[in-house]
């Protein structure tokens, strides 16, 4: 729960979270209420990327649960890019 002295702090997850939630955006996973999906593959594919770079560059540094999170939403990430990609669903 977020209180006064913590709300609008970042954490890791939620910068990880953040990048994930735009990939789906961006592969029509998350439509807003109302709205068609956006899709828009090459952005998905950053925010992917950036994920992936993310993790390399902090290899050894998160605690078991962000690697853990990192990992599983990458592995999540990428077979939905590659369904998406290849026109299945």
């Amino acid at each position: 729960m977020a209180t006064e002295e913590n709300s609008g702090v970042v954490d890791f997850r939620g910068l990880i979270l953040g990048f994930s939630g735009a990939a789906l955006h961006y592969m029509g996973e998350s439509p807003a209420a109302g709205e068609k999906p956006a899709l828009n593959m090459p952005l998905a594919h950053q925010n992917i990327e950036i994920l992936a770079l993310l993790a390399e560059k902090t290899k050894g540094n998160l605690s078991e649960e962000e690697e853990h999170l990192l990992q599983q939403l990458l592995l999540d990430l990428r077979m939905r890019f590659i369904e998406k990609s290849r026109g299945t669903k």
